[in-house]
C-alpha cells in the first residue's frame, strides 16, 4: 500500500515538476508581479499612515514598485545577470519607458471600457490589468531582457 502511494506521489510530482519547468518564467513572473503589487500598496499605505500627501505617496509607491519589478524581473524572472553599465542603463530606460507606456495604455483602455463600452469600472480594471500584465511581460521578454546567443545576437529577434 505504501509503495502505491509513493508511486502515485512520484508520478504526479514529476508531472508538476515538468509543468513548472515548462512554464517557469510565466509562473515566476506572476509570483513576483504579486509581490510588486504588495510593494506598491504597502509603500503607499505606509506613506499614508505617515501623513504624506496621497499624490506624493502614489508617485513614491510607483517608483518603489517599478524599481522592485525591474530587479526581480532582471534577476529572477528572465535570469539576466549582465551588469555592464551601458547595458544596465539601456534596460532601466526601456523598463521605465515600457511601464510608463503601459500605464498610459491602462488609463486609456479604462476610459474606453467605462465610458464607451459601458463596462462597470471594477470589471474594466480587471480586464485592463490583464492586458497590461501581458503587454509588460511581452515587452520585458522580447525587448528589455532578451536573451543573447553565443554570437551576441538576440535569440528573440
Amino acid at each position: 500500500m505504501v509503495e502505491k502511494i509513493e508511486a502515485f506521489i512520484s508520478k504526479y510530482y514529476k508531472k508538476a515538476e515538468a509543468l513548472y519547468f515548462k512554464y517557469r518564467e510565466i509562473i515566476v513572473y506572476v509570483f513576483f508581479g504579486g509581490l510588486t503589487t504588495l510593494v506598491s500598496y504597502g509603500s503607499f499605505y505606509l506613506l499614508e499612515y505617515l501623513k504624506v500627501n496621497y499624490n506624493l505617496s502614489q508617485w513614491i509607491s510607483w517608483v518603489a514598485a517599478v524599481a522592485f519589478a525591474f530587479i526581480v524581473n532582471k534577476l529572477f524572472v528572465f535570469q539576466d545577470h549582465e551588469l555592464g553599465a551601458s547595458g544596465l542603463f539601456r534596460q532601466i530606460w526601456q523598463f521605465v519607458s515600457v511601464r510608463i507606456a503601459s500605464g498610459v495604455l491602462e488609463w486609456l483602455l479604462l476610459l474606453l471600457f467605462v465610458e464607451l463600452v459601458h463596462i462597470v469600472p471594477g470589471i474594466s480594471k480587471i480586464i485592463v490589468s490583464v492586458v497590461t500584465v501581458i503587454v509588460n511581460y511581452i515587452a520585458s521578454k522580447l525587448l528589455i531582457f532578451r536573451k543573447k546567443n553565443n554570437s551576441g545576437q538576440s535569440e528573440n529577434s
